[in-house]
This record gives C-alpha cells, sequence and structure tokens, in this order.
C-alpha cells in the first residue's frame, strides 16, 4: 500500500462563538506560550553538542512540527469559519445551534445540540452538524420523525421539542 491518501473532506464552515473562542485560546496557547517553552529547550539541547544522539533535541524539534502543523491548522480553520451568533428565522426547525430533545421507538428521551465539527467534544451532548444524526436533524420539525441506520439496525426518533437558548 503506498503512501497516498485522499484529502479529508473539509468540515462545515459553521461554528458557534463558544467553539471559537476555544479555538482561539488554543491558537494563542501554543503560539505564546507552549512554542517559545520548547524552542528554548531545543537551543539549550543543541548548545550540548552532538544532535544526532540527543533526545531532548530530537523529540523537541518533532514537537515543533506539531505545534507548527496545528498553528497552521488552526489559522486557516479560523479564517474560513463562520460564527454564528444568532438564531434561525424559523425556530420550528431544527437547524446550527438548536438544542433537540428526541425521543426514541422505546420512550426514552435524549437530547442534543448541533454544533460545527470543530466543537462537538465540548460537551457529551453535542452532535456535529457532519454525522448522521446531524444531517439527518437538520431540516426537520417539531414531531417529525427521524430514521437512522445503525450498524445494529435502523433506530426510530421523534422530535419532541427544538430549542436554541
Amino acid at each position: 500500500m503506498g503512501r497516498f491518501r485522499l484529502p479529508a473532506a473539509p468540515g462545515s464552515q459553521y461554528i458557534t462563538p463558544e467553539g471559537a473562542a476555544r479555538l482561539r485560546h488554543e491558537l494563542e496557547t501554543l503560539w505564546r506560550h507552549e512554542r517559545p517553552q520548547v524552542t528554548a529547550a531545543v537551543a539549550a539541547a543543541a548548545a550540548q553538542g552532538d544532535r544526532s544522539e540527543n533526545a531532548e533535541y530530537i523529540y523537541g524539534k518533532r514537537r515543533l512540527r506539531e505545534i507548527d502543523r496545528r498553528v497552521r491548522f488552526l489559522r486557516g480553520r479560523l479564517e474560513g469559519m463562520t460564527i454564528v451568533r444568532l438564531p434561525p428565522g424559523d425556530r420550528g426547525r431544527v437547524f446550527f445551534g438548536a438544542h433537540v430533545t428526541l425521543q426514541t421507538d422505546t420512550g426514552s428521551q435524549r437530547q442534543h445540540r448541533i454544533v460545527g465539527p470543530d466543537e462537538f467534544d465540548m460537551a457529551p451532548d453535542y452532535i456535529s452538524m457532519d454525522s448522521p444524526l446531524g444531517k439527518a436533524l437538520l431540516g426537520k420539525r417539531l414531531h417529525d420523525q427521524v430514521e437512522l441506520a445503525l450498524e445494529r439496525g435502523a433506530q426510530g426518533f421523534t422530535i419532541v421539542r427544538i430549542d436554541y437558548t
């Protein structure tokens, strides 16, 4: 198998103000704090002499490459993002930022918030708008049925509440 990999499909370009603040904070931390510390450690390790057998130097350079790669990603990602601050005009439908309460076929309820792909890990009930469930919910109205195909079989949901607070 060769090394060629198809580029990953870009995620949706929407983000909440909280998610954008978190990405900006990560970028700031990496660029202003962590990178200068690692650079100083690499410089100190380089001053010790032979770099070919200097583990601090080798791993420090590797960490610098990881930091630089993440900084490039965050800058590019933040540049193209649309920060969604206001709820949609039609609050009776599921759009980005909605808190949706679903009832399963068995009667149990679960709540999810539709967010962008960069912030679904901020809370346990957040799901990405690019996920199968997120895609199935977008555009639906209150009391609509949603069918989701899973490995263990199809799962049915009914939308019982949509909230944008």
